[in-house]
């Protein structure tokens, strides 16, 4: 990730924690390209018809955050919740897209991600998104890094300093999380 002025951005952070909604207006030219970068990442790899672009990806990324009570320290932190946020973008999507479709099944969505995590099991959003809750409730600093890693796009460095974890630790838990939800996917037929 390029490294922008952490004092700027620390300090952006902290005015939105305390409620100064315009803080976030400010600090969102300067994390943009990055969340566009990994907006465009998640997308390249969804289903070919997918109606949701990256741009809006990103939009309603940020409109959920302007709206949530969360409040990171750092700029790290803020990609974390952002990556968690775009999850929860894309999930809610493939959910309304599958409900719009009368008498549709849930839709499959590809996450180039999710076929290095579980080979074959590519698409299966709703049984990876359900898993990882699941792995959520057993292990949550496996299932934040795997999240970080695979929705975020961190680096394991990133991913560390957010969980306040060596990059040794980090490596453990994503390889870790990826065996388990490996194990769930292949464990659980698709929907």
């Amino acid at each position: 990730m390029p490294t922008l002025p952490a004092d700027v951005v620390t300090r952006l952070l902290q005015e939105w924690g305390l409620g100064k909604r315009d803080a976030l207006d400010d600090l969102m030219p300067l994390v943009y390209d990055e969340l566009r970068r990994i907006a465009t990442a998640l997308m390249r790899s969804e289903r070919g018809e997918h109606t949701l672009q990256a741009t809006a990806l990103v939009h309603e990324a940020y409109a959920r955050l302007a709206g949530s009570a969360s409040s990171p320290t750092n700029r790290v932190h803020f990609m974390s919740l952002a990556a968690r946020v775009m999850r929860r973008v894309l999930v809610d999507h493939a959910r309304g897209w599958g409900r719009a479709k009368r008498g549709g099944a849930d839709i499959r969505v590809t996450l180039a991600e999710a076929e290095a995590v579980a080979p074959g099991s590519a698409g299966r959003v709703f049984e990876i998104d359900a898993a990882l809750d699941r792995l959520l409730e057993l292990d949550e600093r496996k299932a934040r890094a795997l999240e970080m890693k695979v929705f975020g796009g961190m680096t394991h460095d990133e991913i560390a300093r957010v969980l306040q974890v060596s990059v040794p630790t980090v490596e453990r838990d994503v390889r870790m999380a990826r065996a388990w939800l490996r194990a769930e996917l292949a464990a659980a037929p698709p929907a």
